[in-house]
């Protein structure tokens, strides 16, 4: 079974709002609270590069 951690920027509570991160043997897995069916797994150099190099909006 997947532990998930809530972002910090998800302004913390039980509410649904919010972006989960959890680990499996391979790798990263994300998902967001309202829709905790839909899982993303990710490498850890995938999930680096856009926490490095935000966008940012012009």
């Amino acid at each position: 079974m997947t532990e998930w951690q809530k972002s910090s920027f998800s302004g913390g509570g039980d509410g649904d709002d919010c972006v989960e991160l959890g680990h499996s043997g391979t790798g990263m897995l994300l998902r967001e609270g309202d829709e905790p069916g839909l899982i993303l797994a990710v490498s850890p150099a995938s999930l680096a590069q856009p926490i490095r190099y935000p966008r940012r909006e012009p």
